[in-house]
This record gives structure tokens, sequence and C-alpha cells, in this order.
């Protein structure tokens, strides 16, 4: 299963999601996480005017708060490895992968 985000993409196999990040003038990062290993999710799904995001919580940690400045509104910052932000064309693929990854915690 795999979402195209913003600079990124999420992609979930074999009961691991891998977080794909790409900024502009860097070499792709790569974040892998086990889905057993989630303990929460949050999407906010995209609008037409603003980008939504998929985020995945791990024991010990506080998800990242929402930014508020002008380009990243609403969304947690980039630099945090388990969240990735989604065009509202990736929100219903977001979604699903959401489902899958509660299933597979379960």
């Amino acid at each position: 299963m795999n979402v195209k985000g913003v600079q990124g993409s999420i992609r979930l196999e074999d009961g691991w999601i891998t977080i794909r990040k790409k900024q502009a003038g860097q070499q792709a990062r790569e974040y892998r996480i086990r889905a057993a290993d989630v303990t929460g999710t949050r999407l906010k799904p995209a609008t037409r005017w603003v980008f939504g995001y998929v985020q995945f919580v791990l024991p010990g940690s506080e998800p990242a708060a929402e930014s508020r400045g002008l380009m990243n509104f609403g969304r947690p910052p980039y630099e945090d490895p388990h969240s990735l932000s989604i065009p509202r064309k990736s929100n219903e693929a977001a979604a699903e992968l959401m489902a899958a990854v509660e299933q597979a915690r379960g």
C-alpha cells in the first residue's frame, strides 16, 4: 500500500511502515517503523486550500505539534520523522493506509 505525499511517500509492506521524505536540494531520507510498535495514528485530511497530514505515534513519544507558520500551517514540522504532509488527492489512500496500520497493530 502506497500513499503519495508532499515531497515524499509512505509505504506499508509486510508489517513495516516506510516514510520517505525528500526536501528540495537534499537527498531523500527513509524512516522505518514497525506497524506493531505504533501506539497511535493521526490523520488530518487535506482541503482544497491546505495540505493535511498522516502521523504515527510511538511508545514514549508525544505527537509533534502542528506548526503555525505561513508555509506549514496546521501540519507537523517537516523535521518530524513520523509524519508526512498529504495533498487532497491522497486523502482516500491515506485513510486506507491508516486503517491497515490500525489493523496491523491489533
